[in-house]
């Protein structure tokens, strides 16, 4: 019998796999329930994700969790997903650990409350040793804020005469940005239907493959992220090359 990791090409899998979870209080509202009820059952989704991964070796994997948007959201909402934030930590940090998972957090964490910065910062510490895959969560993140942030680090070393204008080039603005020891973005996921990337990762998706399913995160599973990663191992990556230059490297 063919597994679903049997589909794979192991020896083209995406370095970094970046996931918009959408679908959460949708997928909640179709139960009859209220939103909080999909987030909860969405960490399901998270673990699930991450073991496989883990399992394929995959070496990058960006979670959009909260982004600078969500702050506007009902407080009894944020809160709830704050706490959950909280108690997934506190549940998976063991086994995280095992994995050999390594947690980086993208985004303004001074934006988050104490106690999740309290409890970001003591996984953070626990697994920086670990050399497996590496979990980034993007906290109170958002694209645009990052770019402008990254903007004026650059703009005030100019002044201080620490780097000169013409030394500025896509690699300086990578060093500023918050996602400045991951890779670009190979895949980019989005579920639950909406084709739109949100400001997510807008500088580090450049050349990314863009894969979106109908599936609610709720529901997202690992063969999910099998037919995503096949998807994307039969699309032709030539970043902005001829497919005659493609086979000939």
């Amino acid at each position: 019998m063919t597994t679903h990791t049997q589909l794979i090409d192991t020896k083209k899998l995406p370095k970094h796999i970046a996931i918009i979870m959408d679908g959460n209080g949708r997928w909640a509202k179709e139960q009859g329930k209220p939103r909080i009820f999909g987030h909860k059952h969405g960490v399901s989704s998270v673990r699930e994700i991450l073991e496989t991964s883990v399992e394929l070796g995959i070496e990058y994997l960006t979670l959009y969790a909260f982004s600078t948007e969500n702050w506007k959201r009902p407080k009894l909402e944020v809160t709830a997903l704050m706490n959950i934030l909280v108690s997934s930590l506190k549940k998976e940090v063991a086994s995280m650990h095992k994995n050999n998972v390594k947690l980086n957090v993208i985004g303004n964490m001074e934006a988050l409350p104490s106690s999740v910065r309290k409890k970001l910062s003591e996984v953070i510490a626990l697994t920086k040793n670990n050399t497996g895959i590496t979990l980034s969560l993007a906290l109170s993140y958002g694209s645009r804020e990052e770019i402008v942030n990254a903007i004026k680090k650059i703009s005030e070393k100019v002044v201080n005469n620490s780097i000169k204008i013409e030394e500025i080039d896509e690699k300086v603005i990578n060093n500023h940005l918050y996602t400045f020891s991951l890779p670009d973005v190979d895949l980019l996921i989005r579920t639950s239907g909406e084709q739109r990337i949100s400001n997510f990762l807008l500088w580090q998706i450049a050349y990314s493959e863009l894969y979106f399913t109908n599936v609610c995160w709720p529901d997202f599973k690992k063969p999910d992220l099998i037919e995503a990663i096949t998807t994307y191992q039969n699309r032709e990556r030539r970043f902005g090359k001829t497919s005659e230059q493609i086979e000939k490297t």
